[in-house]
């Protein structure tokens, strides 16, 4: 019997030593007598079971049959957050966005205004294209300036101009955001019709300034070339006066010359007090002698009196693409809103599963 005993001891030793408790302790350098291998493996398990309870570690597993458990939970939070979803894309305000493309003016639309410049300068006129592209510049300064006055209002409204070619000026985009596609295509096409006829109103003024600056400046010129006119015919009269006296001194009566184009300031006392006295009276009553720019300046100034430029006839833009009906709205994005409530509602919902479940395995320590 003690043989026996002996025995099975010596095998319960060898399977101690080949079982994997053994080699993980042998693994730690962890220090068992021979003769307590038992115990040692008793610790060593008991080691073991403490860690796979350890409350700091996380169990993937765990958390997908709690989330599994708890679909239902899940599942009612999405359906409320697809309902408010639903909700907030009923009642939110929409937003449409029309636009159209605008380059400068064709030469007929500026004709009238572009006739008057060339009547008004003559050859100092600007060129059709300087004239195009002045237009269209105070367009969109004008566009621009509306846009601001939209942004800064109580209720503010989304209107903008820019280039449709990054690092081109033109030709230009213009937009404007509404509450519907109809109202936004109706809205810009008005704005833009608001700021051409501004714009041609403002030309219009500009030009009767100018009119009225040119008028003085000719009527000046007249008046100057008149007076040199007048003082011309007075210092003849007095040249001839003076010949006279000297015809008479000299007691000349007629002529003493025959080719009367041969007589200068210093000869015309040569040809006798009757005719210098016939010719005194002449002048006299003769009317004023211009040069020819004095009738082109009258030309002018007629031709810039009867200037009549009629604002409703210029325009200083052209459509490339009139305002489109939008079929796309810009917000709320009715695709991305539910995508977004049924992903916040199953981070949510989720989220109350796992936190219930947390509170109710929660055991404070001792």
């Amino acid at each position: 019997f003690t043989y026996i005993t002996h025995l099975s001891d010596i095998t319960h030793r060898i399977l101690i030593e080949k079982s994997p408790a053994t080699d993980t302790l042998r693994k730690q350098d962890y220090f068992c007598p021979f003769s307590s291998v038992r115990d040692c493996m008793t610790q060593n398990n008991n080691n073991l079971v403490t860690r796979n309870n350890d409350p700091e570690q996380i169990d993937l597993l765990d958390l997908v049959l709690q989330l599994w458990r708890g679909k239902w939970l899940i599942g009612a939070v999405i359906v409320l957050f697809i309902v408010l979803a639903v909700g907030y894309l009923t009642f939110a305000k929409e937003k449409w966005t029309s636009s159209a493309i605008i380059a400068q003016p064709d030469a007929a639309q500026i004709a009238t205004y572009s006739n008057a410049l060339n009547i008004l300068y003559g050859s100092a006129a600007p060129s059709m294209l300087d004239i195009q592209t002045r237009a269209i510049g105070r367009f969109n300064s004008s566009f621009s300036a509306l846009s601001q006055a939209l942004e800064n209002q109580e209720v503010p409204e989304e209107l903008s101009i820019e280039a449709a070619v990054k690092g081109q000026s033109l030709p230009l985009s213009v937009s404007y955001t509404g509450e519907s596609a109809e109202a936004a295509q109706k809205q810009l096409a008005q704005y833009i019709q608001q700021i051409d006829e501004q714009t041609a109103k403002e030309l219009t003024v500009d030009l009767k300034d100018n009119i009225k600056q040119q008028i003085t400046t000719l009527n000046d010129s007249l008046e100057n070339q008149e007076k040199v006119a007048q003082e011309q015919k007075e210092l003849r009269i007095k040249q001839i006066i003076e010949a006279l006296k000297f015809a008479e001194a000299a007691k000349i009566t007629t002529p003493k010359i025959q080719q009367t184009q041969d007589v200068t300031q210093d000869t015309l006392f040569l040809l006798g007090t009757e005719a210098l006295s016939s010719m005194i009276q002449h002048e006299s009553t003769r009317p004023l002698v211009f040069s020819g720019a004095y009738y082109q300046t009258k030309q002018n100034l007629l031709d810039i009196q009867n200037l009549n430029v009629n604002p409703d006839i210029i325009h200083v833009y052209r459509y490339v693409m009139k305002p489109n009906l939008p079929i796309r709205r810009d917000s709320p994005k009715k695709a991305i809103t539910l995508i977004l409530a049924v992903l916040l509602g199953g981070i949510i919902g989720s989220a109350v599963v796992l936190g219930r479940n947390a509170l109710r395995n929660y055991k404070p320590r001792a």
